[in-house]
Parts: C-alpha cells; structure tokens; sequence
C-alpha cells in the first residue's frame, strides 16, 4: 500500500503548480513559487480534512474549492481530478523502488536495496510500510480504502510504479516480470500491516513480525528472481 501523509507531488499539467509543493523547505523559491505553494497546501489541507469528515464521495470539488478560497478552475490547475486531491500524497511513492534501486552502491543487488529500504521503513513507522499506528494516517488510509475510485487510482499509481522499477532494472522482459513480483510483495507487506494497524494492534507490538514477514518474503523473491537477487 503506497500511502504518504506528508504531503507530496500532485499534478501539473500546465506548469501552475509550484514545483516542491507540499514538501518541507522555501529554500531557493521565489514569491511567487511560495505562493503557489501555500495555494497548494490549502487547497490539500481543506480536502483531507473534509473528506475525513464526510468520505471522499460526499465532498464535491465545489465545496472543496469555497473552503480553500479558490475557484474551480484555480483548483483543477493544481490538481487535475478529485481523486487527485486525496491521492497526490502518493506521488513521490511512485518511483521510490526504482530511485532506491538506481542510487545503490556497485556492491549491492536490487534485492539487496530494496530489502534495507523497506526495513528502514518499518523502523521510522513509514506509513508506506503499513507499520504506523499513528490515528490520523489510519484515518486517512480507511478513507482511501472506502472509495471505489480512489482504490481504483490507486491501482494506476502501482502500475507506474511497477513500470518506473521495470526500467531501473534494465527494461527487458525478465525485467518487468521481476518488477512485478516485487511490486506485489511489497504492497502484500505493506497491507497486511496496515490490516493489523486497523484491528487495533500497536507498531511497537508488531514491528518484529513485520521484519520477519518482510525477510521471508524477500528470500522468496531471490529464490525465484535468480539474476535480480
């Protein structure tokens, strides 16, 4: 389950959208990118917090709009569709597996990177692992969960992602079929935390399994990755 709740990326399809918005740090922005990105922060905040209020589906774009004092057309010029503002938090997830796989040391396999990651990961409580029982983000993400067409988008999110690790690892055929098997464990790892987060249990409590589960799993993928492990 690819879930941030920072703040992140979103869309921009024209260029509108302060670059860096949503991320922590003005350095080397000008008035105007501060702007925008304040706009962006604004318009982000007044959407989770009502969809957290209501659900995603009984909020509609006008109203988001009227609360984060825009118009309709100032909105969608940051974020391009509804789902959009729910989601953009996932946005810089989307090619984290193949950033983690292009950026490892010479002596390290993919395998390998992406191992230490994800343990690194349920170590801060990232709540991209799952592992974060924190009330707010296991609020946001049964939001995420309760919407068909945020479920949906979530999907399209996993396919680039998958596409993104796919060219990290060379782009072959062999390449793309071990991305996917390793999209897949990782978003299986992550849900099942997140499963168990939901029914009430406490990060601390799980956090061993969770790194037991988690070396299991990647074992099993170098036992039938082979080349890629």
């Amino acid at each position: 389950m690819d879930v941030d709740v920072d703040g992140s990326r979103g869309g921009d399809p024209g260029g509108d959208r302060a670059p860096g918005a949503g991320r922590s740090g003005d350095e080397g922005l000008g008035l105007r990118e501060r702007k925008k990105r304040l706009t962006y922060q604004a318009v982000s905040d007044a959407a989770i917090a009502m969809f957290l209020e209501r659900g995603f589906d009984r909020v509609s774009v006008a109203e988001v709009a009227a609360a984060a004092g825009v118009s309709k057309p100032t909105l969608f010029r940051y974020f391009p569709a509804k789902e959009d503002l729910a989601l953009h938090r996932f946005a810089d997830h989307e090619d984290e597996s193949a950033r983690v796989v292009a950026a490892r040391a010479a002596t390290e396999s993919p395998l390998d990177a992406l191992r230490r990651n994800f343990l690194d990961g349920l170590a801060r409580r990232d709540p991209v692992t799952g592992l974060c029982d924190v009330p707010e983000v296991l609020a946001y993400q049964r939001m995420l969960y309760a919407a068909p067409s945020l479920v949906a988008r979530m999907a399209s999110y996993r396919s680039r992602s998958e596409a993104a690790l796919a060219a990290a690892l060379g782009d072959r055929l062999r390449d793309r079929l071990a991305a996917g098997q390793i999209n897949a464990v990782l978003n299986i790892l992550a849900l099942e935390n997140w499963r168990r987060m939901d029914a009430g249990e406490r990060a601390d409590q799980v956090y061993g399994e969770a790194v037991e589960a988690a070396g299991l799993a990647f074992v099993q993928l170098r036992d039938g990755l082979g080349g890629c492990g």
